[in-house]
């Protein structure tokens, strides 16, 4: 279960990572490459991430990223120190064997694991000093087209997220600054650290974008967040590509007009290159004028987060949302309000669904004015709360002195949030039972909005996902929402075949559930066909209810992956969320194995591996690990938000050890340390640079070489730790070190006594072998 905490309660800081990144240690990630080919309506993107070892012995990589929810990921390559492997897709936990082994046994390798819609974790071992590693992804994912306009949104940073819940007694699955707990079993694999602000980014960041087929002019492309430079090639190629000296720390969007033919309702017919006789399906369908009938009323729940990662121009636009919605609704309708940070409130008089007269919707928004950013984000309790509301809206109770006929009423529940939750599957599971016949639509304002849960949480309710980056965009998405506020112009879509020889497959349409179509926004189905008809001979026909009938235009395509990835990928994420909202379950675990790798896209129950087995690393022992720090998200104030729940956490962390290979998370920290606080939580962050340098200063004292070099990384490293208030022991203890290591004779003493304080404030190592090797088969994880 979930805690609260007092909405007054102290922030604590983030794990950060210091001065990560300055020329005394380098991160390993150097540089990231994205290279997008948009035709249509469709995009391919190739992404590059560049690794390197500056240190003294051998490493083991870690970034948590994120890439669009989207796409499927369906290649691999990773070039390990000169040598190019091939990725293979396996079942996770094969995968993760598969790695381990090949660290332990002393082989280079990577391995690639998604951990929730748009968030993955990348790890390269045995790493050599001085060597480079390159990885190379590529996936296939749909544009959202809304209203003629498409968009391309590439997210670079997973922000802060907060995890609710209690601590568990087992080991961290990851390396990630967040313990993992009972309502997020996988905290650890989300949250990685943060650099402290203002430094200089240690990455390198080169982002292109060609367009073609779209009949674009250089001025139609629009970049909200990135100054960008856009050319045309002179054959209807248009390349984008921002200026250099960006920072990965917020979403790339691009936007631009798309004629009414890329869009018009249309179907496309793929055959499968290793069967002709089964293939894929497309269909899209354009919605139809909204009909003139006479309007229903509404019943609108407003749920509006006001937790401490909203604070800055995100709380003024989800203040001024929130009032935007209140505004535009009518006499025939009623509202709740709901603000939530660590605890739950609503506008003083207006405790259940109330008539919209002028009175109450003035008495809300001059509420809505007030709030203020602060607390956690305990989510969860509200939705709750709102779709009971709504659910018991036809109640004597909740409709008594409205004067409101209740028959035939329309309900919906609109979430205001950037949704920076840890606890996205037991928010799924909870919600998703409650619906009913209510609609969620989610409004997500962040320059690196969580919109892979935000598009879920709206799909479990058969509503729509709007995106808000930016001040200046607030005033259109609204537009575009209050529209849509409103019944569908058609639901219950499908489609049929009455072709000979051509069957569609039963029970692996994509959306799994029947969409519904709304005003200015094309809806896309999916699915698998098989039979002896050719893709040009196939007719297709969309159906919806109340007597909608459509048939389209069948588009015969070759062999190519595009239509068959984004398929595989939606019925992946339906299979994901199924399994998210109900109690763990095998079968299903399996069946969403069997999609993945029949069809070559990544999911949370597989992973991509590549291993060079042609060498061995020559360091020997267990390489370093070295996690990769991610930029605090744009638009973010360097106070940080409440990451965590209230829940006291547990002294020490009791459980099994992972076999010796498996992630490897820096050390914790025990005691009086892991209670005090955010900051003294980023004593994680520097415990690898420490053994580093101890490690470093012993090879110099055991070869008699000149060690006054390593005096002025032992001084930064203690000002670092000084920076974020850790132990005073730590940073006296490193300053000693590095007095003796410039004036000592022997600095052997101080090293021994550095090493021993370092040691009495981790967590020692457990010697059993047992733990949640397959924490991502667990419910709610």
């Amino acid at each position: 279960m979930t805690t609260s905490a007092s909405p007054d309660a102290a922030a604590p800081l983030p794990a950060v990572a210091g001065r990560l990144g300055d020329g005394s240690t380098t991160l390993p990630l150097t540089a990231v490459e994205i290279e997008a080919e948009i035709r249509g309506t469709v995009a391919t993107t190739t992404v590059r991430q560049t690794y390197r070892n500056t240190h003294a012995i051998g490493i083991e990589a870690t970034y948590i990223f994120p890439l669009p929810d989207r796409a499927g990921v369906t290649a691999f390559t990773a070039d390990l120190a000169g040598r190019r492997v091939e990725g293979e897709l396996r079942e996770r936990g094969e995968a993760r064997r598969e790695y381990d082994e090949a660290i332990t046994a002393g082989h280079r390798a990577a391995i690639a694991e998604e951990e929730r819609s748009g968030v993955f974790t990348m790890r390269v071992g045995n790493l050599q000093p001085g060597e480079d590693a390159v990885i190379t992804l590529v996936l296939t994912g749909p544009l959202a087209v809304d209203d003629g306009v498409a968009e391309f949104r590439f997210p670079l940073v997973v922000a802060p997220r907060y995890i609710a819940g209690q601590p568990g007694d087992w080991l961290p699955v990851g390396v990630g600054t967040a313990p993992d707990t009972d309502a997020v079993p996988d905290a650890s694999r989300i949250t990685p650290p943060v650099l402290l602000p203002g430094l200089d980014s240690p990455v390198r960041l080169a982002l292109r974008a060609r367009l073609s087929g779209l009949g674009l002019t250089p001025d139609a492309i629009a970049s909200s967040l990135h100054a960008v430079a856009v050319t045309a090639d002179g054959d209807g190629v248009i390349t984008v590509a921002p200026y250099p000296g960006e920072r990965l720390n917020r979403d790339v969007v691009l936007r631009f007009g798309v004629a009414a033919e890329v869009t018009a309702a249309m179907a496309v017919v793929t055959a499968d290159e290793d069967d002709p006789t089964a293939g894929t399906w497309q269909v899209t369908v354009v919605p139809p004028a909204p009909g003139g009938g006479a309007a229903r009323g509404r019943d609108v729940v407003v749920v509006l987060d006001r937790s401490g990662s909203m604070s800055g121009w995100k709380m003024v636009a989800a203040r001024r949302a929130a009032a935007r919605v209140i505004d535009s609704l009518g006499a025939r309708d009623r509202f709740a309000v709901l603000a939530f940070d660590s605890v739950t409130e609503r506008p003083p008089g207006l405790t259940a669904l109330a008539a919209a007269t002028d009175r109450a919707r003035w008495a809300a928004v001059e509420w809505l004015a007030g709030l203020e950013a602060r607390g956690g984000t305990e989510m969860l309790a509200p939705l709750g709360t709102a779709a009971t509301l709504l659910a018991g809206a036809g109640s004597p109770d909740e409709s008594e002195g409205t004067g409101l006929d209740e028959s035939g009423r329309d309900q919906f529940l609109i979430l205001v949030t950037d949704g920076q939750v840890g606890a996205e599957d037991q928010i799924l599971a909870a919600v998703a039972p409650l619906t009913g016949r209510t609609r969620i639509f989610t409004l997500g304002i962040d320059q690196a909005v969580n919109a892979g849960f935000l598009r879920r949480l709206a799909a479990a309710g058969a509503g729509r996902c709007e995106l808000v980056e930016s001040e200046g965009r607030l005033d259109e998405v609204m537009t575009s929402l209050h529209r849509r506020i409103s019944p569908p112009v058609v639901t219950g879509l499908r489609v049929e075949s009455a072709t000979a020889g051509c069957e569609l497959t039963a029970g692996e349409n994509a959306p799994a559930r029947d969409p519904d179509l709304f005003p200015g926004a094309p809806c896309t189905l999916s699915g698998r066909w098989h039979g002896a008809a050719r893709p040009a001979e196939v007719t297709l026909t969309v159906l919806g209810d109340a007597g909608f009938r459509e048939q389209v235009t069948v588009w015969a395509a070759g062999p190519g992956r595009a239509v068959r990835t984004c398929w595989a990928r939606a019925r992946v994420r339906d299979l994901e969320d199924r399994y998210a909202a109900g109690p763990a379950d095998a079968a299903l675990a399996d069946q969403i194995t069997a999609v993945s790798l029949r069809h070559g896209v990544l999911s949370r129950f597989t992973a991509f591996v590549a291993v060079d087995r042609t060498r061995h690393a020559d360091g020997g022992g267990q390489p370093l690990p070295a996690v990769q720090p991610v930029e605090l998200p744009g638009g973010w104030a360097p106070a940080a938000p409440v990451l965590y729940s209230s829940a006291p956490r547990p002294a020490s962390r009791p459980g099994g050890r992972r076999r010796p290979s498996a992630m490897r998370s820096a050390a914790r920290v025990r005691g009086p340390v892991a209670a005090s606080g955010g900051a003294d939580q980023a004593l994680a962050a520097y415990t690898a640079r420490a053994e580093e340098l101890f490690t470093r200063i012993e090879h110099c004292l055991a070869k008699g070489a000149d060690r006054t070099a390593l005096s002025a990384p032992a001084y930064e490293l203690a000002d670092d730790l000084a920076s974020v208030g850790s132990h005073e022991p730590l940073v006296k203890a490193l300053r000693d070190l590095a007095v003796a290591l410039r004036y000592s004779p022997n600095p052997r003493p101080e090293l021994a006594a550095a090493r021993t304080a370092f040691a009495d404030v981790l967590v020692p190592p457990p010697t059993e072998q047992v733990g949640r090797h397959e924490w991502w088969r667990a419910p709610g994880s």
